[in-house]
């Protein structure tokens, strides 16, 4: 992607002198906010707004949707709660209804929040599709969430909308919203082993309560292949979409080579 010129609206913060990121995710979320704390460079400040749900009990197609509607109904709240540290820039710690109802459904999603806060923002399906973007060459990708069928549905329409087609993907069906910080790497790595192919040029994790920034970057040495964790993708956008270069090691190619 790149790199607009540098915004004009700063702090005098003096740990975010540089700029100070909303973050925006479900009050069950344990990831995200470790996540990006890890990856943010100096001057940079994360600060993150809880969208209070409650743990969605997540046993169909049916009940995990309503969980993601609740997460839908609260996020304004959190935008208003963060808007009182005053921050520059918002970024979206959750992902699931980012990608509802394709392109122009996340679209409209993502300005429904930049018109209630008056600040720019990323999203992780938007985030996703740019990295897709910025490797190159990609168009054909395996797919891995947390979700259930129905929301993964949702990310295979919005990738095809940007002209990517998902060849397999898999729903890990957690249980719970807290249970999706309980996926360990032996569950990744069978899955993402299920995944590749060599009619796969990238594979996408999705689902930010997934801990996957350092295995996703280990995974593409050994599958010779983008590996995009969500987290990672999404952090990146915020980062390059206001003009912070900084290359960072260990996070996979996409923060240390683009």
């Amino acid at each position: 992607m790149t790199a607009p010129d540098a915004p004009t609206r700063r702090n005098k913060d003096v740990l975010g002198h540089r700029m100070k990121f909303g973050v925006l995710g479900p009050s069950t979320n344990t990831v995200v906010q470790p996540d990006f704390d890890d990856m943010r460079p100096h001057g940079v400040t994360n600060h993150y707004s809880r969208i209070i749900v409650s743990d969605a009990k997540a046993v169909s197609n049916e009940s995990f949707l309503a969980g993601t509607r609740e997460i839908d109904e609260n996020t304004l709240a959190a935008v208003q709660g963060v808007m009182t540290c005053k921050p520059d820039y918002l970024v979206m710690g959750m992902s699931a209804v980012t990608f509802f109802g394709g392109a122009e459904g996340g679209r409209k999603w993502r300005e429904g929040i930049e018109a209630a806060s008056g600040l720019r923002v990323s999203t992780g399906a938007e985030a996703v599709v740019a990295a897709l973007n910025a490797y190159g060459g990609v168009k054909r990708v395996s797919v891995l969430s947390p979700y259930f069928p129905t929301a993964n549905a949702e990310v295979r329409h919005f990738l095809s909308d940007h002209g990517f087609e998902t060849v397999r993907d898999v729903p890990l069906q957690c249980p719970s919203w807290t249970a999706i910080a309980e996926v360990t790497e032996e569950t990744l790595r069978a899955t993402m082993r299920h995944l590749d192919g060599d009619d796969v040029d990238a594979i996408v994790q999705v689902g930010t309560n997934l801990s996957n920034i350092r295995f996703a970057a280990a995974a593409e040495l050994w599958l010779g292949k983008p590996v995009i964790a969500i987290n990672t993708a999404t952090y990146w956008h915020a980062l390059r979409a206001n003009g912070f270069t900084e290359r960072r090691a260990g996070f996979g190619r996409l923060l240390s080579d683009y």
